[in-house]
């Protein structure tokens, strides 16, 4: 999985401060026991003393048996420093342990990584820092689950030319929705076509998906088309330096991210450039196997008259549409 490069960025920030924050505290607690208890600074330097003579005798390169009975006097004298030392730390109430600079994750040392591959204790701050973009971008809520999707606000009277009123069909809606973030990215049906109206709850559902695949552990990019096809656009005619980097990095994140989410289409220009980019974009994840979904207020029928042949037949034979149709559901007061 691939998490955008700010939110890998931000969390290893994170997982830096946490260090600084966990050695500053152990710091100040060794130097209010040392204003305490003098004993202990000079308990602590010959401690290191006996180290680093112990480190010469061992690096000599002279037989262990010729200097033996050194090795084993300097190692008796450090065994008897640290007893002293552990003596005085509990009787001003603090355990040795207390002062050990042990890191707060044993697989990684606090570095978040282990081997190459990122370690779970940063993994989990880029879910976190991955969850704070969407909210923002997606203006979710605590409440936006499926567990709290209602279907009383959806009409369940025929709807003219649909076979099923549209709570029936937002059931059937649901429930391959549910699957697809629950099952990510095993679900038999890989990439979603959500459309319909305004007001039915294209977005919702599409924030329902983010939150339960970002919290799942994977890499969850949403943008609207419109900003999607601006940072194409920057990455062509630029000639800003920052800039281009920009755009370049908000374009690899669009097309190596697991799952993007990509939203409102149709209500950009239709241009050769947004053709050429939402081509790119869409071909690009087909071929890695990535999941896309993509939101519009336009039908399969629409796409066919506004894209080209190849952008048309990519989404209408490679993505699953589920069509939203009734009253909208704010105008129902709700």
């Amino acid at each position: 999985m691939a998490f955008e490069p700010g939110v890998v960025r931000q969390a290893s920030m994170r997982l830096l401060r946490r260090k600084e924050e966990r050695m500053g505290r152990r710091e100040r607690l060794e130097q209010d026991l040392y204003q305490r208890e003098p004993e202990l600074r000079r308990l602590d330097g010959e401690i290191r003393g006996t180290m680093v003579e112990l480190a010469g005798l061992l690096a000599s390169g002279k037989p262990l048996e010729a200097e033996g009975a050194e090795i084993a006097a300097v190692r008796e004298k450090n065994l008897a420093l640290q007893t002293r030392r552990e003596e005085l730390l509990r009787a001003l109430g603090c355990e040795p342990s207390q002062l050990e600079d042990v890191p707060a994750c044993p697989l990684c040392g606090d570095t978040g990584w282990t081997g190459g591959r990122m370690c779970r204790c940063l993994k989990e701050l880029c879910v976190q820092e991955q969850m704070k973009r969407l909210t923002s971008l997606m203006n979710l809520t605590e409440e936006q689950s499926f567990d709290q999707l209602r279907m009383d606000v959806y009409s369940d009277q025929p709807w003219q030319g649909q076979e099923r009123s549209p709570r029936e069909q937002m059931k059937r809606v649901v429930l391959v929705c549910e699957g697809f973030a629950r099952q990510f990215p095993h679900y038999p049906l890989k990439n979603l076509l959500l459309s319909g109206g305004t007001g039915l709850g294209k977005t919702f559902l599409s924030g329902c998906i983010a939150r339960e695949v970002s919290q799942r552990g994977y890499s969850v990019v949403y943008e609207t088309v419109i900003d999607l096809f601006s940072a194409f656009e920057t990455r062509r005619f630029t000639r800003d330096a920052q800039e281009e980097r920009q755009a370049r990095e908000d374009t690899r994140r669009y097309l190596r991210c697991d799952l993007l989410i990509l939203d409102d289409l149709g209500s950009e220009m239709t241009g050769p450039l947004a053709q050429a980019a939402l081509y790119e974009v869409v071909n690009s994840r087909l071929q890695a196997d990535r999941r896309t979904i993509i939101s519009t207020n336009l039908s399969l029928e629409q796409i066919g008259e506004r894209y080209t042949p190849q952008i048309t037949s990519r989404i209408g034979g490679l993505f699953r549409e589920l069509t939203f149709y009734g009253q909208d559901i704010r105008r129902r007061g709700q």
